[in-house]
C-alpha cells in the first residue's frame, strides 16, 4: 500500500489510472475504518434503515493540493459551503462505490474545522459521510442508543443545502473517525 501523502498527491496526477488507483485506496481505507466504527449502529434496525446510499470519504488537503487535484479532475463544480464553515469542497466520483469529497480551508483561512484538522494532522482522511434519510432521527438514535454525543447539539446546514451532524466514533481497534450524517436537500 502506498504512503498516504503520496496517495493524496496522486489525486492530482495527469494519469487517470494513477488518480483512480489512489482514490480507490483512500476510499477503502476511510470506508473500512468508518464501517468498523458504525458496525453497532447498523445492528439497530431503525438506525440501519435511516442510513441510505453509499458513504463518501472526505479528504482534507492544503489549498495548493486542492487546486492541483481539481485541475486534474477537469475543474469540478465547487460545493456551496456555508460561510461560517470557512471551507471549500468538491466531489470526485470514480468507479462505484468510490466517492471522495476534497476539502480545504475557505477564503478566510481562519479557524474552521478543516484548518484545524490540517494544522493538527496534515493532509488526510478527515471524515466519512453517511447519507441518511432523516438526520434528526439518526442523531437522536445514536445519542440515545449508542451513547455518543453529536458534535453539534442540533442539525446544521451543510454544503449544497444539505442538513448535517457529526459524531466522533471509535472503531474496535481504538482508532477514531469523524462520521458525518448527511441528509440531502429535499
Amino acid at each position: 500500500m502506498m504512503d498516504p501523502t503520496k496517495r493524496i498527491a496522486m489525486l492530482g496526477d495527469e494519469n487517470t489510472v494513477a488518480r483512480e488507483a489512489a482514490a480507490s485506496e483512500i476510499y477503502w481505507e476511510g470506508r473500512l475504518l468508518a464501517e468498523a466504527a458504525v458496525r453497532m449502529w447498523r445492528r439497530n434496525t431503525e438506525l440501519a434503515e435511516l442510513l441510505v446510499g453509499t458513504p463518501t470519504v472526505g479528504v482534507a488537503v492544503l489549498p495548493a493540493t486542492f487546486e492541483r487535484v481539481r485541475a486534474a479532475a477537469g475543474m469540478p463544480r465547487l460545493a456551496d459551503v456555508p460561510p461560517d464553515l470557512d471551507a471549500a469542497e468538491f466531489e470526485l466520483h470514480f468507479h462505484h462505490p468510490v466517492q471522495l469529497d476534497i476539502l480545504t480551508t475557505g477564503p478566510a483561512r481562519s479557524n474552521g474545522a478543516i484548518a484545524k484538522f490540517l494544522e493538527k494532522f496534515g493532509e488526510g482522511i478527515q471524515q466519512v459521510e453517511f447519507p441518511t434519510s432523516n438526520v434528526d432521527r439518526a442523531t437522536e438514535l445514536i445519542r440515545a442508543r449508542m451513547g455518543l454525543q453529536p458534535v453539534y447539539p442540533a442539525t446544521r446546514a451543510g454544503a449544497d443545502g444539505t442538513r448535517v451532524n457529526f459524531f466522533l466514533a471509535v472503531a474496535p481497534d481504538g482508532k477514531k473517525v469523524l462520521i458525518e450524517l448527511v441528509e440531502e436537500k429535499k
